[in-house]
């Protein structure tokens, strides 16, 4: 196998407990070079702490890391040299400018300063920071500090881009623009090891997914494979006024037409269905029969926040 073709992160068997609680419970998974790789679910997954395995921070109690062509832990401080990390929550020194960031975070690889100073142009006009380099950092919004924290993470010129929930706290704008930083790296070359609980930002930026659940991956696939495996492509969603829902109707509903999964909570009822058009008129005329009055209806394209309700019969939330 060419150097080129090797995955650029590989894991096999991870198992990480503290104590009594198995928190990551035999993780399988290999990245591609040049693509973007997400792991998904809510807090409590295991994702953070399979992340910290990956990159020597803590050891696993069982399983095997290869990490840009380093085994980890053993070599995790040489792989690390060639890895960007972008943690959960920001720690850039407020006592620095934002160009003293990148200086004193680049001297932590052994970088001259002359090439650490070299490249901060490039990497504050990449972030969208360019007219900020002199800047406190407690005069930064909440998104130029997340563009910062991104921007340091490349100051290493790195083959691999590892994002812990990016995203987390950010309004839709600042979001965006990070999604479009991200995109940019891919575009240069780069690999990226995505984790978060945002579905739309999934779909958005990852070549193939990994839906974990309990310390388990309990699905792995393209955005699109994923979604095709619901087999439908629409999900309904209706709540009924006080009068309640009629007992047997459930069953009624899973022998309808179209309809290829139902699923019943709190807040009402999800039908997975295909074909819309034809489903939910059918639905409406069945609920009318039975004097089922709704408070509440929606429609929207089936997404992998649906897969992993699917698998998992509870929202991914991040809490």
């Amino acid at each position: 196998m060419n150097v080129s073709d090797a995955p650029v992160l590989s894991v096999s068997g991870l198992r990480k407990s503290y104590g009594n609680q198995e928190v990551v419970r035999g993780l399988d998974f290999a990245i591609r070079r040049g693509e973007c790789f997400g792991l998904l679910g809510p807090n409590g997954a295991g994702k953070t702490t399979t992340l910290r395995c990956c990159l020597g921070l803590i050891d696993p109690n069982a399983g095997t890391i290869t990490l840009v062509g380093e085994p980890v832990p053993k070599a995790a401080r040489e792989a690390r040299i060639r890895v960007g990390v972008v943690p959960q929550m920001d720690n850039i020194d407020p006592d620095f400018t934002v160009a003293e960031n990148l200086i004193i975070y680049g001297r932590y690889f052994r970088m001259p300063d002359a090439l650490i100073n070299e490249r901060i142009p490039r990497l504050l006009e990449f972030a969208g920071l360019a007219s900020k380099s002199d800047a406190n950092i407690r005069t930064l919004s909440g998104g130029m500090k997340r563009r910062l924290t991104l921007a340091r993470a490349l100051v290493n010129d790195p083959e691999l881009l590892i994002l812990d929930e990016p995203t987390t706290g950010l309004d839709p704008q600042s979001r965006r623009q990070l999604w479009e930083i991200i995109r940019r790296f891919r575009a240069a070359g780069g690999t990226v090891l995505l984790t978060t609980h945002y579905m739309e930002e999934a779909e958005r930026l990852c070549d193939r997914v990994a839906i974990m659940d309990h310390g388990k991956i309990i699905a792995q696939g393209t955005p699109k494979e994923l979604i095709a495996s619901l087999g439908a492509d629409h999900v309904v969603d209706f709540a009924p006024t006080e009068g309640g829902i009629p007992a047997d109707l459930v069953e009624v509903l899973r022998q309808m037409g179209g309809v290829t999964a139902v699923r019943t909570g709190s807040d009402g009822i999800s039908l997975t269905v295909v074909e819309l058009h034809r489903a939910l008129p059918a639905l409406l005329g069945l609920l009318q029969q039975r004097g089922v009055e709704l408070s509440l209806l929606t429609t929207h394209h089936a997404t992998l926040d649906d897969v992993f309700v699917a698998l998992t019969g509870r929202q991914l939330r991040a809490t």
